[in-house]
């Protein structure tokens, strides 16, 4: 335990005091200072125990410390142990589970290419079945070919004379296909050419109709034409009425300010255009003149009633 720096001055000169008391007689020395030096002979004991106690505990806390470390490493070599063994553990579990997964997807192809052999051997079935029963429809027909081939002596054998009816037969397709696309292109070309009429006279008719409207706005832009002239015209006709008007205002105003000019003696200080100052002017003056009238009526004694 660390002793502050004044506890520590304090014992030393309790130190240096009793040591230069023991040279003398105990008998002399006073009781409160033997109580003081047995209080410090008590605060060195302490600190001397004090000391060691720590010495104590720092050597157990640092055999603790390495033993913790110890402890540590033995975890972590279990624990890397332990993470490795559960490793293989997965890695076998996962190599069994896919195994397991291939013989279940393995069984599962061999019995869908068995349902599938069963599947084509009955389409199989039924189709020999058909074609049975077709070769016992075909049976009369084949002795009447029989009889047709001994009639006809160009041909050798039936498949010549079935091969001769089967041309014969695609060539009739084919002229009635080509009956039928004739047929169909003409009238498509009819209902093309009626489109066409339709389309004709729709478009005469709207043009019909826009001439109509053309001129329908042709006449309504002259009468705007005319409106506008005429309102051209009037606002020309004002233009000049405002135009003769602000030129008699701008005289009248020069006018009122030469004579207030004049009225003051001293020469215009404003050019001839600025209309504005030159009323400004002049408003200042009426308005000299109406606080001068104001004063003098104010100036000015009541007469007294009669």
């Amino acid at each position: 335990m660390a002793v502050p720096w004044e506890k520590h001055f304090r014992l030393a000169l309790q130190e240096k005091l009793s040591t230069k008391i023991q040279g003398q007689n105990v008998d002399h020395v006073p009781p409160p200072l033997l109580r003081l030096l047995e209080k410090r002979q008590e605060l060195v004991d302490a600190d001397q125990g004090l000391r060691a106690q720590k010495e104590v505990f720092q050597t157990m806390k640092a055999s603790l410390k390495q033993r913790w470390e110890q402890l540590e490493q033995k975890e972590q070599e279990l624990k890397g142990s332990f993470e490795k063994f559960l490793q293989d553990a997965e890695a076998r579990r996962s190599r069994a589970l896919r195994r397991a997964a291939e013989e279940r997807r393995r069984a599962g192809r061999r019995e869908a290419e068995a349902l599938r052999l069963r599947a084509q051997l009955e389409e199989l079935q039924r189709e020999r079945a058909r074609l049975q029963r077709r070769l016992w429809r075909l049976e009369p027909c084949a002795r009447l070919l029989g009889q047709v081939l001994g009639q006809l002596p160009e041909f050798q054998e039936v498949p010549e004379l079935v091969a001769r009816f089967d041309g014969l037969a695609d060539t009739q397709a084919a002229l009635r296909l080509t009956e039928r696309q004739r047929l169909a292109e003409l009238e498509e070309a009819r209902a093309r050419l009626q489109r066409l009429r339709q389309a004709r006279q729709d478009e005469l008719l709207r043009q019909g109709q826009r001439r109509a409207q053309l001129l329908e706005q042709l006449e309504a832009a002259r009468e705007r034409t005319l409106h506008w002239e005429s309102k051209c015209i009037q606002i020309q006709n004002t233009a000049a009425e405002k135009a003769l008007l602000l030129g008699r205002t701008r005289m009248a105003a020069l006018n009122l300010f030469q004579l207030v000019c004049q009225h003051q003696r001293r020469p215009p200080a404003l050019d001839i255009e600025d209309t504005k100052g030159q009323l400004e002017q002049v408003k200042l003056f009426i308005l000299d003149l109406s606080a001068m009238l104001a004063s003098l009526h104010q100036a000015k004694p009541s007469v007294p009633a009669s």
